[in-house]
């Protein structure tokens, strides 16, 4: 699942160019796909009326709506919203739903799309978030379109809907190498994994090599944390800085 030994890590810009405009819009797309990257990390939650769409937070407080969430409001609202609104002279925008992200930006470089499923959800709509990504990504076996998500359930229940697409489990820092060592173990099926760079190491990149297991590590934004991720040879570098890690990758 690994790319070949001769490609150099590839960098994606998270949720685009996000220190350039809001994340996870059209303009902070648009601004990371002027540096010469390999991919974009984007992250899916599913609306009132159930459809993917891009967000990340748990909340819409930084557009105006403290306290609310993505799933209190349907679609056609949110596309009424201002995602961009905490942006300095940015453009207003509307919320962007999965597949015109896919539609629009697959054609351009690689996507990593993390499905984020809260504690509020039910298990029918984690579900229904999955099975609506795979259908959207459609049939694929290579790295240009990856699934990572923090909730192993889903990932399980993406694997039993008998997706080929590369399905990556995204860990905390608390998330020790004996807990990732056993559930690597006990779900062969995992492409790899989505690690902190405060806790990637050595001993880690070992064991995944040594499994043929992909490394993607997050969130690398100083020249510190770039460095890190490069010297252990990671496969998919994620980063605020896309411009700085360019740099540094050569």
């Amino acid at each position: 699942m690994i790319p070949d030994s001769s490609t150099p890590c590839y960098i994606y810009a998270h949720r685009g160019a996000r220190s350039e405009a809001a994340d996870n819009t059209r303009q902070a797309f648009e601004k990371a796909l002027v540096y010469p990257i390999d991919g974009i990390e984007a992250d899916v939650q599913l609306t009132k009326d159930e459809v993917c769409v891009l967000w990340h937070d748990r909340f819409l407080d930084k557009l105006g709506y403290s306290g609310k969430r993505i799933d209190d409001f349907t679609f056609a609202e949110l596309k009424q919203f201002n995602f961009a609104t905490y942006c300095d002279g940015a453009e207003p925008e509307g919320v962007l739903s999965l597949q015109d992200f896919v539609d629009q930006y697959r054609r351009h470089c690689k996507l990593q799309i993390e499905i984020k499923n809260r504690d509020w959800e039910d298990m029918r709509r984690h579900q229904i978030k999955v099975q609506q990504c795979l259908e959207i990504l459609g049939s694929t076996r290579n790295l240009d379109v990856f699934i990572s998500s923090f909730n192993l359930n889903s990932l399980q229940y993406a694997h039993q809907l008998g997706t080929q697409i590369a399905l990556v489990y995204a860990v905390n820092e608390s998330d020790d190498i004996a807990y990732i060592k056993t559930t690597f173990s006990d779900n062969k099926f995992l492409a790899g994994i989505c690690q902190p760079i405060a806790t990637l190491n050595e001993d880690l990149v070992n064991f995944l090599r040594g499994h043929n297991k992909l490394i993607v590590t997050y969130t690398c934004n100083t020249r510190l944390e770039i460095q890190k991720a490069l010297d252990l040879e990671v496969d998919i570098l994620i980063t605020d800085d896309p411009v700085t890690a360019l740099q540094m990758r050569g």
